[in-house]
């Protein structure tokens, strides 16, 4: 199991310490580093700042929202910053929900998830590959463009820009059953968003048929601390928000997934609390059972003893949201 740092998306600001941390993170071994974007900064910039600053290190997007860019434009971002990094980029997709995609991105969110997800993977392969101008008979993602309001004028094109690899590595950020299951069918990896070590038959019938090589980088926040309780209240208020405040009381995939993981009665109360304005009492709702088989978190021996059940099942990638380098350190030798 490889170990990699998962640096998120920035808050107010950008974080001065993240090429830091990155930097860091090499030095100790971690086989990658992976930025985010939600509705702020976004994942292709800051990745490409921290591979400039960096030698060795994979570079991916957990996730870059497909809403934000064309399938072809995100193409162009991935090639262009895998020949910037000497072939370094890794390529993490994500649907996001339709509070964001409506919301942020003024676009409808497709009603077929599944059908747009695989579109916008089939354009982007193509360009990569660039054995032929871009084609697709598609309902989200048509190449030329063919809708009424069109000119009609469209033509299919490839590339300028050789790419480097025609097997970038794609990834994708999915959390139901189908889509994880087309996942493990069209992508080089999957980016889950909970992992369980404890629950790993939540996922047993989706991931059936992985093939040699197949990727699982779940991310789990750690800390090296002395007090459990202390060091899961970051791990609980990125719950709390997700599930809370990250989609609709009617469609919230996150809450959705809390709930298959066995807390579907605490998911919903979360959501009420966090819709209800009550956003602390939502933080605290989230059980810390939950919170704890997520992440690793405490005293060294016992993120040791912790450590070993991720190892023993499939993860391949094990992406950590670590602010400190105590914790990467100890991580790193406890993985060694």
């Amino acid at each position: 199991m490889r170990l990699g740092l998962a640096l998120g998306y920035w808050g107010r600001g950008p974080d001065a310490d993240h090429v830091a941390l990155a930097q860091e993170a090499e030095r100790l071994g971690y086989s990658s580093v992976w930025t985010a974007e939600a509705w702020g900064s976004d994942a292709f910039t800051a990745l490409t700042w921290i591979a400039a600053h960096t030698s060795r290190v994979e570079l991916g997007t957990a996730v870059a929202q497909m809403a934000a860019r064309t399938p072809t434009a995100t193409a162009m971002q991935a090639l262009t910053l895998d020949h910037l990094s000497g072939g370094r980029m890794a390529l993490g997709l994500g649907l996001s929900g339709p509070q964001v995609v409506e919301g942020w991105y003024g676009r409808p969110f497709p009603r077929s998830p599944l059908t747009a997800t695989r579109e916008y993977v089939d354009v982007i392969r193509q360009v990569l590959r660039r054995e032929a101008p871009v084609t697709l008979d598609g309902r989200f993602h048509p190449h030329p463009y063919d809708g009424a309001d069109g000119t009609g004028l469209g033509k299919p094109l490839k590339p300028i820009t050789h790419p480097l690899r025609a097997d970038l590595p794609v990834f994708l950020g999915a959390e139901g059953p189908k889509n994880i299951a087309q996942t493990v069918r069209i992508a080089d990896g999957w980016l889950p968003l909970y992992w369980s070590p404890l629950r790993t038959d939540v996922y047993e019938a989706s991931l059936d048929g992985v093939r040699d090589g197949f990727r699982i980088a779940p991310m789990a926040r750690a800390k090296v601390c002395d007090d459990v309780a202390e060091g899961l209240l970051p791990v609980k208020a990125m719950l709390g928000f997700y599930i809370g405040g990250m989609g609709h009381a009617a469609k919230n995939f996150h809450a959705d997934l809390m709930a298959r993981m066995g807390y579907e009665a605490e998911a919903r109360r979360i959501q009420e609390l966090f819709a209800e304005g009550r956003r602390e009492e939502a933080v605290l709702a989230v059980p810390d059972a939950f919170a704890d088989e997520i992440s690793l978190v405490g005293p060294r021996r016992r993120i040791a003893e912790r450590l070993e059940l991720w190892r023993k099942g499939p993860v391949t990638d094990l992406l950590v949201l670590a602010p400190d380098r105590e914790t990467l350190r100890v991580l790193a030798e406890l993985n060694s």
